[in-house]
């Protein structure tokens, strides 16, 4: 019997631990749903990228899961269906997207156009999983490109080098229905990208990946409510004559209505197999234990808006523990803050040290 009480003692102090770390995130819940992963396999051939999903090559790929609305279950699910499959070589991601949608226009007709002033579809991929350096593609239903890197989220004060090209990168659209013909009921449209590896990589390497990596990535389609007015695609509008919101749609929900938060997005894992069964994607320790960071971060934010300056302890965030479980490894977090700064840090005393400030760099020391 004392082995077993002794048993019940740990799964009841276990329970605890995890229901209070649970409890860390109650105020925010929907930035902390569990990200989306994928498991690319690796192509021997290439796919012909020509629009047409019905390639040999991709028969061998999975689907992903339907795109669900960007802020989650917060809002309904699509009324349209979206969804993609990944491959990649030794020099090059593949990305295939099928898309319903009964009525295809396009306006926009110059690479670096605004494009999701169109109804388009957008990759956001960063392979360092670090929240800087990531790039965004985006195309149109005319297959028009707007590609951009972006060394931060804006939120942080970054801004987009629109100049930024993905070099070697190729792209094709092919419309199940006809183009800004409001006459008739198209059916859809699909887009297949081959994105060479070098042209998403910083410094002078290739960026291959390896079997197992881990890069951060999703996908976003901006959908415009539209009417039909003298035979053309206009833009529904509000009783002030502005254009209502764009829906978006994707793959992994943010939980807000902003794509350029680089930690909320999936896992997409390569493995160099030609069949992704029995793979399983784990989240890596490290971030597991940056999401406290990140509730401390968001928790910062939300404080300085409301009284202009950081706070300096986790109970003015209303984060009552400083102690967590994780993999059931003991993990002590911190934070320290001022008028004009703030920095956290997390760690379990035997690996590194994470830290996030109030510009949201994330460093390992």
């Amino acid at each position: 019997m004392l082995i077993n009480r002794n048993v019940l003692f740990a799964l009841a102090i276990l329970f605890t631990q995890q229901t209070f770390a649970q409890d860390a995130f109650k105020a925010m819940p929907h930035l902390f749903t569990p990200p989306k992963n994928y498991v690319a396999t690796f192509a021997t051939k290439e796919p012909k990228i020509d629009g047409d999903l019905n390639d040999a090559v991709w028969q061998k790929a999975a689907w992903t899961d339907e795109f669900v609305d960007i802020e989650g279950d917060l809002k309904p699910k699509p009324h349209m269906s979206t969804k993609l499959k990944m491959l990649w070589n030794d020099s090059c991601l593949f990305v295939a997207v099928q898309m319903q949608e009964p009525h295809l226009w396009a306006n926009l007709t110059k690479h670096d156009d605004v494009i999701y002033n169109d109804n388009d579809f957008e990759i956001f991929v960063a392979p360092n999983n670090d929240t800087r350096n990531y790039f965004e593609i985006e195309v149109n239903q005319r297959n028009k490109i707007f590609d951009l890197f972006l060394p931060k989220p804006y939120r942080d004060g970054g801004d987009a080098l629109i100049a930024w090209d993905a070099a070697g990168m190729k792209s094709a659209v092919k419309l199940q229905g006809t183009l800004n013909k409001s006459g008739d009921t198209d059916k859809g449209w699909t887009v297949e990208f081959k994105i060479p590896f070098k042209a998403i990589t910083m410094g002078f390497g290739r960026g291959i990946p390896t079997e197992g990596s881990q890069w951060r990535i999703n996908f976003s389609r901006v959908e415009w409510d539209t009417d039909i007015k003298d035979g053309k695609y206009v833009k529904q509008t509000d009783s002030n004559g502005k254009n209502l919101p764009e829906r978006n749609w994707v793959w992994s929900p943010q939980g807000i209505i902003s794509m350029h938060m680089p930690e909320r997005w999936g896992y997409l894992q390569f493995t160099r197999k030609a069949s992704a069964e029995g793979i399983t994607v784990k989240t890596p320790y490290a971030d597991l234990q940056k999401q406290y960071l990140w509730l401390v971060y968001y928790s910062q934010q939300q404080y300085f808006r409301e009284h202009h300056s950081y706070a300096n302890n986790l109970a003015d965030l209303g984060i009552s523990l400083s102690s967590y479980e994780i993999e059931g490894v003991k993990n002590t977090l911190y934070v320290e803050g001022g008028k004009y700064y703030f920095s956290a840090n997390i760690t379990d005393g035997k690996g590194k040290v994470w830290v996030i400030n109030n510009v949201g760099m994330l460093q390992g020391r």
